[in-house]
Order: structure tokens, then sequence, then C-alpha cells
């Protein structure tokens, strides 16, 4: 597959329409035609439905869209690592993060790496530690800012400073929201919602000291903001950390005992990286380390 011809699918794609897209490719429509049939005889499958005025994706069009759009991403970010100059550091750094009190450890480390180095551009991608991962691996991203706990086996890392506190996001008219703090037998038989990954449903099965099975789970979520807005309509109680921003009619309510944990930035074990992202990397470990000595 070239990478040309991935272009010309994701354009057809887009405009559903044959001949729409061979004017915005300034192709003509046979040509555009000809590639998208000789591509799906390379794959051996059919990308489109085609009616007289509109061309539809079937599934393993919709699968091949994803890949070709990940595809050309990963040749567009290898482009401008090797476009960089020797002289000054250009190019793009690739950084994805959840939800999380660190991202405000991040900005700050971005904003004083970017005043040194201006012609830098910074690529944030938002989602949970599961896709984040996914785009560590096939090369979307340089690194991630991911919650503990984490699965470190591939990744080296840095411990950032920041810590997350644990709680409970209510609705406000709830009981819970007049208590100070909530402890396991306020919630024990509450419904539910949690994080989907497996590493948080073990962490706070812990701290309820039951097995996981025996809580009320009503929903399981992987980014908060979706998750408020059912708390908001007393679906139930979102387990979750809490952010330096608020949610409608909604109350956080800490751990008691406390949950505390830490957030890191992960980027692949023994991988070659471009020299932005070396340069960053370093500069990252410098300035954790100099807070941790408080010569900040």
């Amino acid at each position: 597959m070239e990478l040309r011809v991935l272009n010309y699918f994701l354009m057809a794609a887009r405009e559903e329409n044959i001949t729409k897209a061979a004017q915005l490719l300034h192709v003509t429509q046979p040509t555009l035609s000809r590639q998208l049939m000789q591509l799906e005889e390379e794959l051996g499958v059919k990308l489109f439905q085609r009616s007289n005025h509109c061309i539809v994706l079937t599934e393993e069009g919709m699968l091949l869209k994803r890949r070709a759009q990940e595809l050309i991403s990963l040749a567009e970010k290898t482009r401008q690592d090797l476009m960089q100059k020797d002289t000054e550091l250009t190019g793009e750094i690739s950084i994805g993060c959840g939800e999380l009190q660190s991202v405000d450890f991040l900005a700050k480390l971005l904003a004083r790496f970017q005043t040194e180095n201006p012609l830098v551009q910074i690529n944030i991608f938002s989602g949970n530690a599961d896709s984040i991962k996914e785009r560590i691996e096939n090369g979307l991203l340089d690194m991630g800012l991911l919650p503990e706990p984490v699965d470190m086996t591939k990744y080296a890392f840095l411990h950032v400073p920041q810590r997350e506190t644990w709680g409970v996001l209510v609705h406000k008219d709830s009981e819970l929201a007049e208590k100070q703090a909530v402890s396991p037998p306020d919630l024990l038989n509450a419904p539910l919602m949690i994080s989907n990954r497996d590493l948080v449903q073990g962490l706070i099965a812990n701290w309820f000291g039951v097995n996981f099975d025996d809580l009320h789970i009503v929903c399981r979520y992987n980014l908060l903001y979706n998750a408020a807005i059912l708390v908001r309509n007393k679906i139930g109680a979102a387990i979750c950390i809490q952010l330096d921003c608020s949610y409608a009619e909604t109350v956080f309510v800490p751990f008691s005992p406390p949950i505390e944990s830490g957030s890191v930035l992960v980027w692949k074990k023994d991988q070659m990286t471009s020299p932005t992202t070396a340069a960053f990397l370093e500069y990252s470990q410098k300035y954790v380390k100099s807070i941790f000595e408080n010569t900040i």
C-alpha cells in the first residue's frame, strides 16, 4: 500500500462521492476509481458499497480507514523528526494524557521547555490509559502521562511529583455530599461507577476490603466528564480522582482512609527517539530532580 493511495482512499471515504473526491485530489474520476479498485484487489476485500450517487464504507473499509489515518499520522511524524536541524530544536513532541491533576505539572514543564525551544510544537492527545498506551505502542505518541497503578513492563518512566486524591463524585442532594470524607461502609451497597481499568478496580477493591464482584457496580467509564453527567442524573456515585474543575450539581468527597496515587511520564524502553523528544526527556528528568531537591 502506498501512502498516496491511502490518502486517495481517505478522501473518498470522507466525501462519500468519487467525483467530488477526485476534484479535491486534482485527479480524474477514472484515475481515482482505478486506484481504489486496485487497492481492493491488493487487499482482497471490498472497501465500499457503491451506488449511483454515493459510496459507503464496508466494515473492512472502516477498519482500513482507522489504520490508514494512523499510518498517515506516523509518516508525517517521521518526516518532521527527520527534518530537524542540528543547530536548533524543531519538530513536534506528541504526548498523551488523561484527566489528571498532574496535567498541571506537565503544562508547567512544557512551558519551561518551550520557552527555551520556541520552534518545538506540542501535540496533546487526550484519552484514557489504555488508548494512550496503544498509541505509544503504534508509534503515534512519543510518551504518555499515566495515572498509577500502571504496568511498567514495557516502559521507561519518570515519576511526577504531583499526587492524585481518590474519592467519589456524588450528586449534591446525596447524603454523602454532606460528609467530609466517605469510608467503605458508606459505599458498600451504593450504586457505583468506576474506571474500566483492571488495575484501578483492584486498587478500589483493596480499599473496600472485599472482592470486586461484591460491589454494586452500575457503570464502567473511561473518562470522567461523561460519568459526571451520569452522576448529575443520579445514576450512581463515580469513584474517581479529584480534579481542578467542578461539574454542575455534583460534589467530590475524598476517601477515608485516604487513597493517594502518583502519575508517571512513560515512553517505550530501548527505542530510538528524535533529537527533540530525547532533549525533552532529558530536560524532564532534570526538572523533576530539581523539584525533589527544591532547587526551583
